[in-house]
Formats: structure tokens, sequence, C-alpha cells
């Protein structure tokens, strides 16, 4: 799993951080969690493909979440897309591109399946091939989402040795018992999967969660994940000013992803009131909480 951050900032786009959009890549399909402004320029210089791009899931409707959204949609249009685009937003997404089509004339060839979140859902799950989604509300000004995206467990490692020991041939019959399935052997003896393969593998967790004040629920969402991407608007000093917004700041982060249990923090959502030679100074507020902690910038690509 990678994972690709298009854009950091917040409200206010900067020469440095566009508006927040993430790319989580697994077995080569793109989930793109928001869509600020530009982020089809950024899915560029990232050499992202867009027909690798399956699903975007968009947040909550305040501009820097979703303003990319229709220049996004109507590019892949005119780059002749033509298989199903996913699209998983709040209450008011659907009529907002009934608007935005009605307004410019523009239609879709390929297949745009919306679908909208109920606002009184206190967990949301989609299940798709390779993964799961995990949807819970935030604390922010208007309904905002958090995500838990989880890939699926994969196949316990099989034991070759054993195989061997127990006269198992090379070929489909190991195929078969690696895939779960029971097996006999010409003497007719019965081998049940467990006694050639480990148990199954986690898959790779990563919670994204912007923007919000401290909640149990992004604590919920985090739980043990190898990746915690948590908004930090502001510095610490700025803490009132972070719970009048429905922000939080990077300590605020730390102690959700200390009190969660991650393995890695990845602070974004910075305000265009930092500028980049101050990122050091924020990241050292938030490693005096949560020491795997560091400050995103744009195009940073993370490996879990």
């Amino acid at each position: 799993m990678e994972i690709v951050l298009l854009g950091t900032g917040a409200a206010t786009p900067t020469l440095h951080r566009r508006p927040t959009s993430t790319a989580v890549i697994l077995n080569g399909e793109i989930s793109l969690f928001d869509c600020g402004e530009g982020t089809q320029l950024q899915l560029l210089k990232a050499k992202l493909r867009p027909g690798k791009l399956a699903r975007i899931f968009i947040s909550h409707l305040h501009g820097d979440h979703f303003n990319g959204l229709i220049g996004l949609l109507t590019s892949l249009q005119l780059g002749g897309r033509e298989k199903v685009l996913h699209l998983y937003g709040p209450e008011g997404t659907k009529d907002y591109l009934a608007f935005m089509q009605n307004l410019t004339g523009f239609r879709f060839d390929y297949i745009l399946a919306v679908s909208e979140f109920d606002g009184a859902a206190e967990e949301i799950i989609w299940e798709f091939d390779a993964c799961t989604v995990t949807a819970r509300p935030l604390q922010h000004r208007i309904f905002t989402a958090g995500f838990r995206f989880e890939e699926k467990p994969g196949l316990g490692k099989f034991d070759s040795e054993k195989a061997a020991k127990l006269g198992i041939p090379p070929g489909p019959l190991r195929s078969h018992l690696q895939n779960g399935k029971s097996i006999e052997l010409p003497d007719g003896r019965r081998i049940e999967p467990v006694e050639v393969v480990g148990p199954p593998r986690p898959g790779k967790k990563v919670a994204i969660c912007l923007d919000t004040q401290p909640c149990e629920n992004a604590v919920k969402l985090a739980r043990d994940v190898d990746l915690l991407i948590h908004e930090g608007t502001f510095e610490h000093a700025r803490v009132k000013l972070a719970g009048e917004t429905g922000h939080s700041t990077v300590v605020q982060a730390a102690e959700i992803a200390k009190n969660a249990g991650v393995q890695r923090l990845i602070i974004t959502h910075i305000s265009a009131r930092y500028r980049e030679e101050e990122a050091v100074a924020l990241a050292e507020q938030a490693c005096a909480v949560f020491t795997r902690a560091v400050i995103g910038r744009d195009l940073m690509r993370i490996v879990v």
C-alpha cells in the first residue's frame, strides 16, 4: 500500500501547499480521499494514472475539500474514460453535481455512481474486493466524515517443508491448499489447509481524519492503524482558535495518535499562515507528545 499526499494545505492554497487531497494506492488501484482545488494537476505531478482511479470519497462540503471535483470529473470525460467511477459524499453531493451539469451543460459518457452518506449514521462500511472503508462522523462545523481504509487479510504463509513431508507434490494441489481448499492425495489421505498454511496475514490499515476537533470517533477510526493522517491546522498556542473553527492543533493530533496506538502519524491540513520553514517547529510540538509524527508536504509518498 502506498499513500500520496496530493494536497496538504487548509482553506487557502499557497505556493507550497495545495488544498486537501490524499491518494491511497492498493494493488495499483487508486482511492482518492477529498478533492481540493488543483487535485487533477497534483495527480499529474505525482505521475498517478487517472485510469487507475476507482473511487472518490468526499469528507464534507467545504470548498477546500471538493472544489477540484468538477475539474477532475470533466477531465476524465475529456480523457475518454469508459469504466465506472464510484463517488461517495455527504448529503448534497448529488444536488451539487446536478446543478453544475445543468449550469454548464456537460455530461458524462462514463458511469458516475454516486452514493451519499447518511448523516445520522454512526458508522458506515463499504466493502470492496481488496479492502474495506469505514466512515464515522467527526466534530467539525458541518457534517464531516473521517475514514478508515483497511486492506483485507492476505493468505497465510505456505510451509513448503511440511508439504513435502506430507507428500504433497508442487503444483495445483498446493495452490488449492494455499487458497483455503482441502485436498485428497492419491493414497486417500485428506489434507486440510491448516496443516500447511499459516494464519492469514493482517492487512495494512490507514485512517484519515480531517477536518475535526479532537473527538472519540477519530480515536476509534485510528485505533491500531499503521498510519494516521490527521489534521493539525494550527500550532498549539492557537488552541482556542482551533476550537472555534472546528479544527485541531498539531499537539492535539499527536494526542489522538498516542491514544489510538497508531504506528505513524502524518499531520496535514496546515494553515496558510505558516511558512514552510515553520514546519520544523510544528513537528517539534507534535513529537513532544508522539515521537513518530511528521508534518506532511505536497506530493509526499509513504509506503505502508
